[in-house]
């Protein structure tokens, strides 16, 4: 069946359009007369319904769900109770493990930020101590005068003993350049080499220490002038970062530390741990990352504290606490609520099963009863109607579903083959009453015709004064109808604003006097509240057996008439082959455009244009043909129009473009710049537009400057601002663009100033007619100067002699194109064209001037 038109509106009684179908389909297998199947027979199936097990849950393993199958409501009832039960106290468990891992977390976290600050406070400590112990190094007499006397070996046993005394690891003595002098160790050449580098920064430091790699192993260093009383040189000590520290962050603050070395390059590597001696520390320096770490078969909480970063390497602290440890504690809390929990649900399951035998009980009475009333005894009363609970009120509704019942099928048969609104049979209804009567019919000798009406304007009368009046309209019409037609035959609401009329016996005289009355009866004007409407419709004729031999497809076609009425607005339509023909043709040539696209049935053609004043090749426009496997060639006017309706001209343009890009290098070799590609107006209202291309573009490594899109006036007019927003975002891009056709559209020169266009192209008809016409030559003239005012180039199409090309090289036009030049070719025979061109350009008469007889 033909799709309606997309301005017709459907809105009639306002329920759903879907609600009628729906009914029917529930009543597909109910009984057509109140006889066919008495009330009690739907009432046992119903009863037998209820009354079955429920299928067990699906997520049960399949030994459970043949025990639930087996079960009785109440063990059901008990066992979803417990269930339940113990599923939120499985989530409080859940609960409060997680709470008890958070809260853990967040005591070592506070550990952890406390430790950071007890691992400071020892290394002020441990800075503070070698300092003044080098402080009293450089004080010391003996000292200064070794020093003076420069005898090394005086000075390595001073530092040596110096060193020993405060429990130094390392000592030296440095001149007043920073340069080293003397190690405790003549061997110790690590430490000179640090020193070297990191003296400097010592110096600023004054008197602080600073943490450094020294052979791989992290020394705590501090430097202290020696002055006489000017500074004469300055002593290194350095305390090694080990065991024993660790120890003492472990014993203050609980938790364990490890000193990593990172040298730069390759991995890192525990120097100093903490951790106790079956513990391997060796994971603190493969997962450097902060978090949770296995250690052993706990669970530690790892934190980094950046220590010092040097020539050598980084230095970190890694703090670690056991999450376990902390969880340890709440262990106990836990096995308590479980115990509690087992306690509640044995308790719970007892008084479970003692209140689900109470409530099922009344429930089987009930069913009993349903029996009972299933077997037709109506007589027998139901048990508990007095009661004042859910199982009165179910009792209670299970009876006046007994009275209900064949009101209901009554109501639902009128709600399936009535339209509510304006109480005519439906479009089900119809279609049943026309098979019913194709089914008694002889084709030989009788005859059925029907007469399907659309009202014009509808959806007018519904936007202007209402859907309210729209729907008083649409009864008005129902109203009229049956006033038209013999006694039998059938009036029916399609839905929205379509009728029909099932002619019973009748042929084409019949239709056509009837359609006659239709149009007399819609010549009256129809007033309802002071408003006066003028009515008309579109009417279609289809005839049984001549049309269709089958009710869908006597209705369908009753239809495509009509649409072809309200298109030629000439009266009533009868069936016409043809025109049902061409829908089917325009169907699959959709399909086969989009197969076209697919199985690369498209071909690429370019016509060249040239530069009017040297002659010489400068680009092309982009245009298709079709490759049809069965029809050949097909010309562009046979499928460009359906797909511009269609919108299928969007993958068209995507196409052109794609085949463009990638032949754009060889056009360069030809001396093409820019191939012209169309744009139509789906392509100005995509946004998405402007993004398609350049994806084309760096699939193919193209340049959008290669391109010119060619714009219609009426195109940009549709809609100008949105229009004028895509062609901005192209022209931003880099895309020339061009104003086709110029002349023989709406625009106007305000927008044609606004609009980022560089190029207008003179419509072929003005251009072909120069010879011919001042007028035409006056108007080519005119919009060459104007556009060159405006600072564009201008492009002539329809050249199609050498004088028509000499006439605008007189007036100066910038390209030429036309089949003078050539025609549409594919790419092999345009390159080959080029070539010829190219060697024998064209030779304008110098001084000619062709234009002027026609100009003045």
């Amino acid at each position: 069946m033909l799709d309606a038109p997309a301005g017709r509106q459907l809105r009639g009684d306002g329920a759903h359009p879907g609600a009628a179908a729906e009914a029917a389909g529930a009543l597909a297998e109910a009984p057509t007369t109140p006889s066919a199947t008495p009330p009690a027979t739907a009432l046992a199936t119903a009863t037998t319904t209820a009354t079955a097990p429920a299928p067990a849950p699906r997520w049960l393993p399949a030994p459970l769900r043949a025990w639930w199958h087996d079960r009785g409501l109440a063990a059901r009832l008990v066992m979803m109770t417990l269930g339940l039960l113990l599923l939120v106290q499985l989530a409080g468990f859940s609960v409060i493990h997680q709470g008890v891992q958070a809260s853990a977390h967040r005591l070592l976290d506070e550990r952890i930020t406390f430790g950071t600050q007890v691992w400071q406070r020892l290394l002020d400590q441990r800075s503070a101590t070698l300092h003044q112990g080098a402080a009293l190094l450089a004080a010391d007499y003996g000292f200064r005068e070794a020093v003076a006397s420069r005898d090394l070996a005086t000075l390595r046993s001073a530092l040596d003993n110096h060193r020993q005394r405060i429990g130094a690891a390392q000592a030296a003595l440095l001149d007043t350049q920073l340069a080293v002098v003397a190690t405790h160790d003549a061997g110790d050449a690590p430490l000179a080499a640090a020193l070297r580098g990191l003296a400097p920064e010592l110096v600023k430091r004054q008197g602080r220490s600073l943490v450094a790699l020294v052979a791989g192993r992290p020394l705590q260093l501090v430097l202290v002038p020696m002055r006489a009383p000017v500074v004469v040189g300055w002593v290194a000590m350095g305390f090694p970062l080990d065991r024993a520290l660790a120890d003492d962050m472990h014993a203050v603050s609980g938790l364990h530390a490890g000193v990593l070395g990172q040298p730069q390059r390759g991995p890192a590597r525990v120097l100093v741990s903490s951790l106790p001696a079956g513990l391997s520390a060796q994971p603190l320096a493969e997962q450097l990352a902060d978090g949770d770490l296995q250690l052993g078969h706990e669970t530690w909480l790892v934190r980094t504290v950046p220590v010092a970063a040097g020539a050598e390497g980084r230095v970190v602290l890694r703090l670690a606490g056991s999450v376990d440890a902390v969880v340890a504690r709440f262990r106990t809390l836990q096995w308590t609520l479980a115990l509690i929990t087992l306690l509640g649900l044995a308790l719970f399951g007892a008084g479970s099963h003692w209140l689900a035998r109470r409530m099922t009980r009344p429930l089987r009475e009930l069913a009993e009863a349903s029996d009972a009333l299933a077997r037709g005894e109506r007589d027998v009363p139901l048990a508990h109607l007095d009661r004042g609970d859910e199982i009165g009120e179910l009792s209670r509704a299970f009876d006046h579903m007994r009275q209900s019942l064949a009101a209901q099928q009554q109501a639902l048969r009128d709600l399936a083959f009535r339209d509510r609104l304006t109480q005519l049979p439906n479009r089900s209804a119809l279609r049943d009453a026309l098979q019913g009567d194709i089914g008694r019919s002889d084709p030989t000798r009788d005859g059925l015709a029907v007469v399907m009406l659309d009202l014009d304007r509808f959806k007018h009368v519904n936007d202007v004064l209402g859907y309210d009046f729209g729907d008083r309209v649409l009864c008005s019409v129902a109203e009229r109808l049956p006033h038209l037609v013999r006694q039998g035959d059938l009036v029916a609401r399609l839905g929205g604003d379509e009728f029909a009329l099932l002619l019973r016996g009748a042929g084409m005289a019949d239709a056509a006097a009837l359609a006659q009355r239709l149009a007399v009866c819609f010549e009256q004007p129809l007033t309802l509240d002071d408003q006066t409407i003028d009515l008309s419709a579109g009417v279609g004729i289809a005839l049984w057996p001549e049309h269709a031999l089958d009710a869908d497809g006597l209705l369908r076609r009753a239809e495509v008439a009509m649409y072809a009425a309200k298109r030629q607005t000439g009266g009533a339509q009868v069936y016409d082959p043809t025109v049902d023909t061409a829908s089917a043709q325009t169907l699959s040539l959709l399909s086969e455009l989009r197969r076209a696209v697919e199985h690369d049935e498209l071909r690429l053609y370019l016509q060249p244009k040239i530069d009017i004043a040297t002659g010489v090749v400068c680009g092309a426009e982009a245009l298709v043909r079709w490759q049809h496997p069965e029809r050949g060639l097909v010309p562009p006017l046979q499928f460009i129009p359906f797909a511009e309706q269609t919108g299928f001209i969007r993958q068209l343009t995507l196409w052109m473009v794609d085949q463009a890009a990638a032949a754009q290098a060889a056009l360069a070799r030809a001396n093409v710049r820019r191939v012209s590609v169309n744009l139509s107006t789906r392509d100005l209202m995509d946004q998405e537009l402007p993004d398609k291309l350049d994806e084309i573009l760096r699939r193919h490594r193209a340049k959008a400057e290669g391109f010119c899109l060619e714009i219609t006036e009426s195109a940009i007019m549709d809609d100008p601002e949105r229009a004028e927003a895509t062609l901005n975002q192209l022209a931003n891009r880099g895309y020339k663009l061009s104003i086709d056709d110029y002349g023989t559209g709406y625009s106007s020169l305000a927008y044609l100033r606004r609009l980022p266009v560089s190029e207008l192209k003179i419509d072929k008809s003005f251009v072909m007619g120069m010879q011919r016409s001042s007028g035409d030559a006056t108007i080519v003239r005119s919009t060459i100067d104007l556009a060159h005012n405006l600072g564009l180039t201008v492009v002539a199409e329809g050249v199609e002699n050498e004088a028509i090309l000499a006439l605008l090289h007189d007036l100066r036009c910038d390209e030429g194109q036309g089949y003078h030049m050539s025609k549409p070719l594919p790419l092999p025979q345009f390159h080959d064209w080029a070539q010829r061109w190219q060697a024998v350009p064209p030779q304008l008469l110098a001084g000619a001037d062709p234009a002027g007889a026609l100009l003045h």
